[in-house]
């Protein structure tokens, strides 16, 4: 691992390294083509002839500064940046696990101990910190008694117990952790940040000293405790190279038979290798037992090394890679990498992964051919890292572009067969859903429509479903039915659960270049994904179905699961009843529906929803029998003019605080029980708890009532006729508008005597105008019963998925004391919390919201009962047709974007998701 620890950038984008023995400059012109490449071998060039297998990006972790060192854990993706931090990310779901700000200089190394049980980080700050990789506390903190610069890495030897770094005075140094109890304790003062810098707090011309900056308050926030170790001076080796010391690693089983000796290898900025034996009866000190030397000019610095068996990769400026035996310490191949400087090398599955300036990665076979390159980041690659996660051979790339990138390279090894599918599958199928355009309110998009829907019913047959496609009427999409039919010994007592969901998505055309990406290509960014349909609805379903699978392949599926899902639901379920009423046979009967179709309040406590609102969506319309006029020649007071009209007769559909004046319209809502009171109490102790900037609790919970149990009217767009201009009376004015209902009100009712009233209204006009009122849509509200079975098996699976609840504060939020009847809430108008207000308050584990270091509690995290705003056409439909209940389980967060731009999904979410789904569908039959 390479890093310049004082990097200068210049206006044209060059950055100067400095090694110690020369200076260099790396530019990088992105506009130069690669072509194939070819690998030198002792002066000769050997195309490679065998076909590249493109690495498939799995993910792209971004931060704010460079990352300069990495390695990777069995579980974690250890990060060390630029500003002294070192980030850590789950390899499960790619989330930021935690940020440990343990150093005031860059990190320039990162090393693992054999059992992963430490992390060592080395820094810009002459300090090497130890932590537990289980709580990220600090064990130890070691310095040396010399001023030793930058420490630019760090070794550590398990069998030892030595800790080894490499720093830019030359010097290798070490600590045997053994030795820790019997050393004198450090004085405060010999530490680092206590020294003068014999250059920079070196007097002035006229021997003036420029005063000293004084460190940042307290230091790194989590660069606390354990013990502090000083290096005593007998444990240091000077001038172990005749320039830097940049990397350093331990090889064992070189020297003899025995697999668990080990040797220190390092390299420098004198263009020197050195092996180094380790001396287990003095401390772990280094005896030099060989160089490594190919005969090049003097100062061409070896920046970073890998080792595979007794094999050494070194990497060096110009794209120089040596490869050297260590059992005959011979130079024995030297590669020409088309990445300019070589600055991290990896190894793994039978490859070299070389890396530098250019940003690209160049990928090596055993017979040192290149296999294949690909642009990892879009400039420097500092660092990168191997493994084998998951049976999934994984490369791991860091860059100056401030960025992480995750890389399945799956032509490394031959990952063993299983049958039990694993979440990277289901991202798999998941991408290959999203890339297709199911957008079917287009009919551009209905030959994709139908592919998507083809795919959709070939995954459900590989994992064993008797499909069907119900042909709906022309041209709308057909519906996919498929079955899952559970243990067959209980054939007589099998319980059935019907699944609903759509494929279809609405449209994403990104032409101002909103998103992220391609809307139509799955993207991992920081532990999400991002794509059209991820979240509505096509991850959501994916979920469910390798659910199902899991327990098939459990012998654990004791209910029929039937899927039913549409393309049609974006444009209002167009001619699924129909569908599911001319097949109803063929579907069978139904114990409990089930569908997953929206998000959470916030961003981090689950919910369930047990209440929708219905809608009427309705076009009124005002014609005239004179054509479109002129206001300056024809208009008049005795013109009965169709706009005019309009607006008067819409004026009269509301009221003051938006009440609806059609007679009869709230009669038969139902009145808030004291049950459904303390929901509301919950949910907003809950979302002031996380977000108190939502401000008082009872007018948050008013504004959250009006949204979901309260039936509003939404006047959308005016359309007139005649030409776009001030000065035209046109013939004909219409306007779009919506009607959301909720339970107890009726579609075909609420239309009725709409339509009633405003001819009612528009009679009182006298007007020789013609009023047309047209019922575009109607669907019916939904209210479930959130005390039946399947609402509780959906409860107790939620609770132990997510698990504990997140941290509270110390302040207690005042609870809803009391709500006023549905018109008597508040004598002054609440500002609306809105979707998007409940979505961006503050990120969990970010030091503000939920605090994870106060009240810390165990309790498993209970799901919030919510109901919604919007509307989905099938859900009472299907209650009704199948006499069956149904239940609501919101997958994403409140920041999902969903029907926006940069649509997502967090891939923690999708996974639970699935973990959920798989307990109801196991445990909902024994209820």
């Amino acid at each position: 691992m390479y890093h310049d620890p004082k990097p200068v950038e210049s206006p044209s984008g060059l950055e100067v390294f400095r090694n110690g023995a020369i200076g260099r400059k790396w530019t990088r012109d992105t506009t130069v083509p690669h072509e194939a490449m070819e690998v030198e071998v002792h002066g000769r060039r050997a195309a490679s002839t065998k076909p590249a297998v493109t690495p498939v990006l799995l993910h792209r972790l971004r931060h704010d500064k460079s990352i300069l060192a990495l390695v990777v854990s069995s579980t974690n993706i250890f990060a060390g940046t630029q500003g002294g931090e070192i980030l850590v990310y789950s390899l499960d779901t790619y989330e930021r696990v935690a940020v440990i700000e343990g150093h005031r200089g860059s990190v320039l190394g990162l090393c693992l101990s054999q059992d992963q049980d430490l992390l060592f980080s080395s820094a810009g700050d002459r300090i090497v910190n130890v932590w537990n990789t289980q709580n990220f506390s600090r064990l130890y903190s070691i310095y040396s008694t010399y001023d030793v610069g930058d420490i630019f890495c760090v070794s550590y030897s398990s069998t030892l117990q030595t800790v080894y770094l490499g720093a830019q005075n030359t010097s290798i140094q070490w600590y045997d952790l053994r030795e820790k109890d019997t050393r004198p304790q450090p004085s405060p003062t010999s530490h680092p940040s206590f020294r003068e810098d014999r250059f920079f707090d070196s007097p002035g011309p006229g021997g003036v000293r420029t005063p000293r900056p004084q460190p940042p308050e307290g230091g790194p926030r989590h660069a606390t405790g354990g013990r502090i170790l000083e290096l005593d001076k007998q444990y240091i080796r000077q001038f172990a190279h005749y320039g830097y010391v940049y990397c350093m690693l331990l090889a064992r089983g070189i020297l003899s038979d025995d697999p668990t000796e080990e040797i220190l290898i390092s390299g420098g900025g004198d263009g020197v290798i050195r092996l180094w034996q380790l001396d287990a009866a003095n401390g772990g000190a280094i005896h030099e037992i060989h160089k490594l030397e190919d005969g090049r000019e003097e100062g061409e610095a070896v920046l970073t090394l890998a080792v595979e068996g007794t094999f050494l990769y070194s990497g060096r400026l110009d794209g120089e890679i040596n490869v050297w035996d260590l059992e005959t310490k011979q130079l024995v191949r030297n590669l020409k990498a088309e990445t300019d400087d070589v600055l991290t090398l990896s190894v793994g599955g039978g490859f070299l992964f070389t890396a530098g300036v250019s940003g690209i990665v160049q990928k090596f076979n055993r017979q040192y051919e290149t296999v294949t390159e690909f642009q990892a980041h879009d400039r420097l690659i500092l660092a990168s890292a191997f493994a084998i996660i998951n049976d999934r051979p994984t490369f791991v790339t860091g860059g100056n572009d401030n960025t992480i990138a995750v890389w399945n390279v799956r032509d490394c090894i031959s990952a063993p067969s299983s049958k039990r599918t694993s979440n990277e599958h289901l991202i798999e199928s998941l991408k290959q859903f999203i890339s297709f355009r199911t957008v079917s309110s287009d009919p551009r998009y209905k030959g994709d429509c139908r592919r998507g829907a083809s795919y959709l019913r070939s995954v459900f047959k590989n994992f064993g479903a008797a499909t069907e496609m119900l042909n709906t009427e022309d041209p709308y999409n057909p519906v996919i039915l498929a079955k899952f039919r559970g243990n067959p010994a209980k054939s007589a007592s099998r319980k059935k659960i019907l699944f609903y969901g759509h494929y279809d998505v609405i449209p994403a055309e990104n032409e101002q270049g909103k998103w992220i990406g391609d809307p139509f290509s799955l993207l991992g960014i920081d532990g999400y994904l991002y794509g059209r349909g991820v979240s509505d609805n096509k991850g959501p379903i994916m979920a469910a179905i390798y659910a199902v699978n899991d327990l098939k392949e459990e012998q654990a599926l004791d209910s029929d699961v039937i899927f039913l899902i549409e393309g049609e639901e974006e444009c209002g379920s167009r001619g699924f009843e129909d569908a599911v009423r001319n097949n109803k046979e063929l579907i069978g009967n139904v114990d409990w529906i089930l569908l997953a179709n929206s998000y959470w309040l916030d961003d981090h406590v689950p919910c369930l929803t047990y209440g929708l609102r219905g809608v009427i969506h309705a076009t009124i319309k005002v014609e005239s029998q004179h054509p479109d006029l002129h206001s300056g020649v024809d208009g008049s007071a005795m013109l009965d003019e169709s706009l005019k009209d309009l607006i008067m007769v819409l004026a009269k559909l509301m009221g003051p605080e938006g009440k609806i004046e059609i007679p009869g319209f709230y009669d038969p809502i139902l009145p808030i029980s004291n049950e459904e009171k303390r929901l509301y109490s919950e949910i907003t102790e809950t979302l002031l708890r996380g977000n108190p900037e939502l401000g008082d609790p009872r007018q948050l919970a008013i504004s959250l009532m009006r949204r979901w149990r309260e039936a509003s009217l939404t006047i959308h767009r005016f359309h007139t006729s005649g030409p776009e201009n001030s000065t035209i009376i046109p013939r004909m004015a219409e306007a779009s508008l919506s009607l959301r209902l909720v339970p107890n009100q009726t579609s075909a009712e609420v239309a009725r005597i709409l339509t009633d009233f405003l001819h009612s209204e528009f009679a009182k006009l006298a007007s020789q105008n013609r009023l047309e009122v047209t019922i575009d849509h109607q669907a019916e509200p939904w209210l479930g019963d959130f005390h039946n079975e399947i609402f509780k098996t959906l409860e107790e699976a939620i609770m132990e998925v997510w698990g504990p609840t997140p941290g509270r504060r110390k302040s207690s939020v005042s609870t809803l004391k009391s709500i006023s009847e549905r018109h008597g809430y508040s004598d002054s108008k609440p500002s609306p919390a809105t979707s998007s207000t409940l979505a961006n308050g503050p990120a969990e584990g970010d030091g503000v919201g939920y605090d994870e270091t106060s009240e810390p509690t165990t309790l498993a995290r209970k799901p919030l009962y919510i109901r919604e705003g919007g509307s989905i056409p099938s859900i009472r439909f299907l209650e009704k047709e199948f006499e069956a209940p149904a239940a609501h389980l919101p997958c994403g967060q409140a920041s999902d974007s969903a029907h926006l731009d940069n649509e997502r999904l967090r891939q923690l979410n999708l996974t639970n998701s699935r973990e959920i789904f798989k307990k109801v569908f196991r445990d909902l039959p024994k209820k």
